[in-house]
């Protein structure tokens, strides 16, 4: 058996796992450009990608199961889909390393294929499944829960920057209802062609933050994100509660 490469060694020991049948992790790092060029390449990880998706899928949506058990399968999904879309798949597949382990054809290399998050988002799904068929689902789960972290610290950050109105109603709602934050334009800037708004969220009457954007939803976001930063700060979330 050829010994692995030292990009490859490397990327085991950042996985805390090593292949038993190497070819498969060859497989999942070979985007199908490669194919392209060396005709002798493995094939490309695209069946690879189908099965680690489906893997990802099951372990992902069993974790969150356990977590939150009182969570109805409407938040459950949107929860899971916040783990396992593609920006964020491409994201966790940076922290790895995966964009140096890729094997490319000369004209996706040239186009910057290393860098493309769907070519990143297919080989982290794909070594998924590689994993899986290496040496089943508990070897899977355990690299894949250890590559996520504390899962609610990862919800938490994607649901504060994608959908911070949201994270800022769940943390106020418990204690004040669904009814306590208002958002109100207090300013605005520009032509009408090219308008600004500032918008101002309050609980109650106490002002939490204030945002501005190109259109009233970007400036409540912003507004939301500037009290969820500011909360944070202070540690007076838990007084929101």
């Amino acid at each position: 058996m050829d010994a692995p490469t030292p990009t490859l060694a490397a990327l085991q020991e950042r996985l805390d796992y090593a292949f038993k049948n190497p070819a498969l992790l060859e497989e999942a790092l070979t985007h199908s450009s490669r194919l392209q060029d060396d005709r002798g390449a493995a094939q490309s990880n695209q069946r690879l990608e189908f099965l680690g998706d489906a893997v990802l899928q099951l372990i992902v949506t069993q974790s969150l199961f356990a977590l939150f058990p009182n969570e109805r399968e409407g938040g459950l999904s949107q929860r899971r889909s916040a783990l396992t879309k593609g920006s964020f798949l491409a994201a966790r597949a940076r922290e790895l390393g995966l964009d140096a382990c890729l094997s490319l054809g000369a004209s996706e290399e040239a186009a910057g294929g290393r860098e493309k998050a769907s070519a990143l988002e297919d080989a982290f799904e794909a070594l998924v499944g590689a994993i899986y068929l290496d040496s089943g689902l508990p070897a899977a789960q355990r690299v894949v829960l250890a590559l996520y972290g504390d899962l609610a610290a990862r919800l938490s950050g994607v649901e504060e920057k994608e959908n911070p109105k949201g994270r800022l109603q769940e943390i106020v709602q418990p204690e004040h209802g669904n009814l306590a934050l208002r958002y109100d334009v207090v300013a605005t800037y520009g032509a009408d062609h090219a308008r600004e708004y500032e918008i101002a969220v309050f609980l109650l009457d106490r002002l939490l933050g204030k945002g501005r954007g190109t259109s009233k939803k970007l400036a409540e976001e912003a507004a939301a994100q500037a009290a969820l930063a500011t909360l944070a700060e202070s540690g007076k979330e838990a007084d929101l509660r």
